[in-house]
């Protein structure tokens, strides 16, 4: 049996290590890019090395813990050295509430001690248990946009100063357009649970595991030299299961022929007993279109966000105080340029310097796409002047890098997830062998990534086997 992987981003490296080593089994990758990885990229930055892409990953998930502990990296995990981080709102870096679920508050009075709300929005937040009488809870099923549960429960101000920041800033999206079952499941349940989100979010903590004995595990994990340490291990044990890795092979089309499946790429054909459609939604909905319109009609339809990172450096003593916590996030009412700016330098402990200062500053999300307009000197002018207001930086920073990723987010409309469900069950009906994976269809972090595509493995395995 010959398995095709297109794509060779964490997505389709997770389906090929799902596949190695599997008796009777052969797998070739595709890869469009000269490198692997997609955007899990690690560059040379001042002096040492930085992730220009994700630079951590859930804890709480299991998926890429467990694929870390299979490639031997568990010993290398790191957690952050802080998890204390603010919002830039009200003209100041004000720290986030505790007790908070994605954002959402639990608790009136620890919202009310760090000044995030205005009087009007704290007072409108205090009377929302009693306002809740008059809702029932979220039907199941009932999947709505996350911005109207939440401004709906708790007012404008609280969603927008608190939830869409945090979940709004994960997604590079608008939370007013985002499904609240598909990118934040765990308000969904909140809002399921009681007609009182307050509550609901206080049962869904509740609910938790209790911390072991030793505290509360890490939230986020990362690896010191860069999270392209996880694509290095992956290429690593691909080669050493005989997984044959093409880069620079664009896949130009996939036909039926027979019981098989002929792909065309750069570099040359390959027949596929299955195929796994491991490429970003724009890539794969063309290459499905032949084969299901339809199918391809809901990819191509989820629209994408594109989002720039800029690296700065500082010699230590630029910095009019020290920086203590993780970083800070911008609510889009502020107006701002950027969208968070992460304190790297203090963040991890194996960047920390006490010559260096590293900062990873977030620019653009879904609907805002004034950096795409700009060149690299405009960007980097106009984001001083924001960290020169936020941080009191006075002085130009020694090393910038910047890196672009274009249409890199996509965005989860309410209804995505019955979407997606019945693109697959028409794939599996009319196609069966070929298997979708990516961010494009249950969540665009690491762990859901790895889950996605070690999950298409075996779909594909299976439906091998039954043809």
């Amino acid at each position: 049996m010959h398995v095709v992987v297109v794509g060779a981003g964490i997505t389709g490296l997770a389906a090929a290590h799902e596949l190695a080593d599997r008796d009777g089994v052969t797998t070739t990758v595709l890869e469009a890019a000269a490198e692997l990885g997609g955007k899990v990229q690690t560059e040379p930055f001042a002096g040492t090395r930085l992730d220009t892409g994700p630079d951590a990953f859930l804890a709480r998930r299991p998926e890429a813990v467990q694929l870390c502990a299979e490639l031997g990296l568990t010993d290398r995990l790191e957690a952050p050295a802080t998890g204390e981080a603010r919002l830039w709102v009200r003209g100041r870096l004000r720290p986030i509430p505790r007790a908070t679920l994605l954002g959402l508050p639990t608790d009136v009075a620890a919202v009310a001690r760090t000044g995030v709300l205005s009087p009007l929005g704290l007072a409108r937040l205090a009377t929302s248990p009693l306002l809740a009488r008059r809702r029932q809870p979220l039907a199941d099923g009932d999947d709505r946009s996350i911005g109207a549960v939440v401004r709906a429960a708790l007012g404008d101000e609280a969603h927008e100063r608190l939830v869409d920041p945090l979940v709004g800033g994960i997604n590079a999206g608008d939370t007013d357009q985002l499904s609240i079952d598909a990118v934040a499941p765990q308000l969904a349940a909140a809002a399921r649970r009681d007609r009182d989100l307050m509550a609901g979010a206080r049962g869904v903590l509740a609910a938790a595991p209790a911390p072991g004995p030793e505290g509360p595990p890490p939230t986020f994990y990362g690896l010191p030299g860069g999270m392209a340490g996880l694509v290095q291990a992956l290429d690593e044990r691909l080669a050493a299961a005989g997984t044959t890795v093409r880069t620079g092979s664009t896949v130009r089309s996939i036909a039926r022929d027979g019981e098989r499946w002929v792909l065309v790429a750069d570099g040359g054909d390959v027949v596929a007993d299955a195929v796994i459609l491991a490429a970003p939604a724009h890539v794969t909905a063309p290459l499905l279109r032949p084969l299901d319109p339809a199918a391809a009609d809901v990819l191509a339809a989820i629209e994408h966000a594109s989002v720039t990172l800029v690296a700065l450096a500082w010699p230590s003593d630029a910095m009019p105080r020290p920086l203590v916590g993780s970083g800070f996030l911008v609510p889009r009412g502020e107006g701002r340029l950027m969208t968070a700016c992460s304190w790297s330098s203090s963040k991890w402990h194996h960047l920390a310097s006490p010559a260096q200062v590293l900062l990873r500053v977030s620019v653009g999300r879904a609907g805002d796409l004034r950096a795409t307009s700009m060149d690299d000197d405009e960007l980097v002018g106009r984001l001083l002047v924001e960290l020169r207001e936020a941080m009191g930086i006075s002085v130009g920073p020694s090393h910038v890098r910047i890196t672009r990723w274009t249409d890199a987010f996509p965005q989860y409309g309410p209804g995505h997830l019955r979407r997606i469900a019945g693109v697959e069950a028409r794939l599996a009906e009319a196609t069966p062998g070929v298997v979708l994976a990516g961010a494009a269809l249950r969540g665009v972090g690491l762990p859901a990534c790895i889950a996605s595509g070690r999950g298409a493995a075996k779909v594909a395995l299976r439906a091998t086997s039954q043809a």
